[in-house]
């Protein structure tokens, strides 16, 4: 048996803490009692000038009144869900819904009908929160047409309409009493195929995510402190984050933004991605966590006017959402002055809390996702739920209180997920004898080859280090003898020439020959992604196949 577990017999006993028995929309009320008037918000416009700021106390101030007129219009426990991008108001109704004990339903503002409708459908909800417009999306029409038929839907909130928003917000009333392991929030997990499922988060696990980021980051800093010259630590910039992910997905709502004002930390919000406008926001703010997609950090590393930008604020530089190529850890450790590269393993199920590496430790382990830390516990297992040992391969578990309650109303998919207070990842992986977690692969997309398992993050990350290639994604095509073979989608570097057979002379120096694939799709345009950065490995297996017929 192997698993990492530091602490786990200590925090049960701590449920008396003041972490364990608060919820969402307290959490803001502490930190504004211990930092009313300092910056926790700038929302940055299209132009990318400061359209707004808000100091912790103005924060409370709009979150309570707004949380006064929900408690007036909806019971506690109703589902209300949220279909904005990045706006302040969004962050309003994140916190009004945990004072006024209602669950936030996230939903994507790419959604067409169909898709609003489900969620609408699936979730119950009784409203919807909502913009007009987005990005050219008409959202007010498609919000008519998804609502036409649902039942139980009692109104359709224009968000940026302030009077309807915070309509008898004034009211004196008291709001109702929320416990910790009342329903939080659902998101619908990001799935590739078939319909997404809602997974309920509780107060109690969403903050427990939280404690966890912030042991991480306290454990972190106290590994990178340099004592003066006469021996006093060091006082740390304040922290700023910039937020690059949406809000409706687990990273930005719960990594980024909630852990960001956990202490007291400055959040700069941005519309849309453009990495030029980011590298002016982190010299202009003095940004000091870049969170994103490994994608993202590419993009920025491969702007034109990289250089031209002061990007010393910058302490950690990375996120998740899928694993980095080795490569790139390395140009983000040798590209900024003191960022160092970073890289988390979390899901919608478990509040985006996981196993992190940064810094040293991911110089020198740069293909694993990291170690856990409290308060949750790993372990590998076989397909009959045994745990495995140091650097088995098998299917990555989470146990810990930051996980979701379950699927709503997906008992069967509940039941399959968590399992004796496990939750299956769905990832093939192992853990070393330090510790470290190495994700090799997702369970399904994993290519197994005459017999020969092939994990396709192992092949991505050596098509990575192909000065050519700018994006790759392995996955597996049917094949009638050897059941499927290796196949890769690859979008090269702007101004590169690309050669196949020059790349299968290179994968040759460090793979195996059956993992080398025998299949290259060359795209003329980057590769597809779901909303959180994932590339559709399926819809591009569909297409090839359709290429191939």
């Amino acid at each position: 048996m192997y698993e990492v577990s530091l602490w786990s017999s200590y925090f049960p006993a701590q449920a008396d803490a003041k972490i364990w028995d608060t919820t969402v929309g307290v959490h803001l009320r502490e930190v504004a009692v211990d930092h009313p008037d300092l910056v926790a918000m700038v929302e940055i416009d299209d132009a990318g000038q400061a359209r707004g700021k808000w100091t912790y106390s103005n924060l409370l101030v709009i979150s309570d009144r707004l949380a006064r007129s929900l408690a007036s219009r909806f019971a506690p426990g109703e589902k209300v869900v949220v279909w904005a991008p990045n706006i302040p108001e969004w962050i309003f109704m994140e916190y009004a819904c945990g004072l006024a004990g209602l669950v936030l339903v996230t939903a994507n503002p790419s959604f067409q009908a169909k898709e609003l409708r489900y969620v609408l459908e699936q979730s119950g909800a009784v409203a919807l929160f909502m913009v007009d417009e987005f990005r050219g999306n008409p959202m007010r029409e498609i919000a008519e047409n998804a609502t036409a038929s649902v039942e139980g839907i009692r109104e359709v909130i224009n968000l940026n309409d302030e009077a309807a928003l915070h309509a008898r917000g004034d009211l004196e009333g008291v709001l109702p009493a929320v416990a910790p392991d009342d329903a939080a929030q659902i998101q619908y997990t990001s799935g590739t195929t078939g319909n997404p499922k809602g997974a309920v988060s509780t107060h109690r696990g969403v903050l427990s995510a939280l404690m966890a980021f912030a042991c991480g980051a306290t454990v972190t800093g106290a590994r990178r402190a340099t004592p003066s010259a006469d021996g006093a630590a060091p006082v740390p910039a304040p922290s700023c984050f910039i937020l690059i992910v949406p809000l409706f997905h687990v990273t930005g709502c719960v990594a980024v933004m909630l852990s960001c004002w956990l202490g007291g930390a400055r959040l700069v919000m941005t519309y849309k991605w453009d990495p030029e406008r980011a590298l002016q926001l982190i010299e202009r703010e003095k940004v000091t966590h870049f969170i994103g997609v490994p994608t993202q950090s590419w993009d920025l590393l491969e702007c034109e006017n990289f250089g031209d930008y002061d990007t010393s604020s910058l302490t950690n530089v990375g996120g998740g959402g899928a694993p980095a190529p080795p490569e790139l850890v390395k140009r983000i450790d040798g590209s900024f002055k003191k960022g160092r590269p970073g890289i988390g393993y979390g899901m919608t199920e478990t509040n985006a809390y996981g196993p992190q590496n940064g810094g040293d430790d991911y110089m020198r382990k740069p293909t694993s996702a990291g170690r856990t830390i409290p308060i949750v516990e790993m372990a590998s297992m076989d397909d009959q739920g045994n745990k495995l040992g140091p650097d088995e391969v098998g299917e990555l578990c989470f146990r810990g209180p930051n996980l979701i309650r379950g699927y709503w109303n997906k008992p069967e998919a509940t039941a399959e997920t968590i399992v004796n207070g496990w939750l299956r990842s769905g990832d093939i992986g192992r853990i070393d004898t330090e510790g470290f977690v190495y994700v090799q692969d997702r369970a399904k997309d994993m290519v197994l080859r005459g017999g020969e398992n092939i994990y396709c993050a192992e092949v991505e990350a050596a098509i990575y280090e192909f000065p050519a290639v700018y994006e790759a994604a392995v996955f597996g095509l049917p094949h009638e003898r050897l059941g499927e073979e290796v196949a890769v989608a690859i979008y090269p570097r702007e101004g590169q020439t690309f050669d196949e057979e020059e790349l299968r002379s290179f994968l040759g120096q460090s793979l195996a020959s059956f993992k080398i694939p025998a299949h290259v799709h060359v795209a003329t345009e980057p590769l597809p992604r779901n909303a959180s950065g994932k590339i559709l490995k399926r819809d591009l297996r569909d297409r090839l196949q359709a290429l191939r017929a």
